[in-house]
């Protein structure tokens, strides 16, 4: 059970972001969550966004190179020590973390993490033996 994240490549200079997210709001596109990583002359914006079809052919439109990613979007306690459990689950079980960043939504006293494994199968099966929500890309229009 997989979401999809987009990944835009940009220029690293003032404005970028205002430019990206414009494009986003005239077109009616609602982000779920967002992540921003940066080297010195470019940055990567990870999206996670309701519609993913149409969010990659405006942003394809508006000249942003880009990519779709399945990532994974846990749901976990919403207390001290949760997230700390869930990734130890993960790597007693072998399973590398490549990135996390968090998004929210209110439900259920739940925070929503955002998971990028190499394995996002054997992730999948570790957190749900272990009763963890994870959720799919229709969750992310319903919400």
């Amino acid at each position: 059970m997989t979401v999809k994240q987009i990944s835009i490549f940009l220029e690293n200079k003032p404005g970028t972001m205002g430019e990206l997210t414009a494009v986003l709001s005239q077109n009616k596109i609602d982000m779920r969550a967002l992540s921003l990583a940066e080297a010195s002359d470019f940055g990567i914006a990870r999206l996670i966004v309701d519609d993913v079809y149409n969010a990659v052919t405006v942003l394809k439109e508006a000249g942003y190179v880009c990519s779709i990613t399945k990532v994974l979007a846990v749901g976990i306690p919403d207390e001290p020590g949760a997230l700390a459990t869930l990734i130890s689950h993960l790597g007693e079980n072998g399973v590398n973390i490549e990135y996390i960043y968090a998004f929210s939504i209110t439900k259920k006293n739940l925070a929503y993490m955002i998971f990028r494994v190499k394995d996002n199968e054997k992730a999948t099966q570790i957190l749900s033996k272990q009763g963890y929500q994870l959720a799919c890309q229709e969750d992310l229009v319903k919400w």
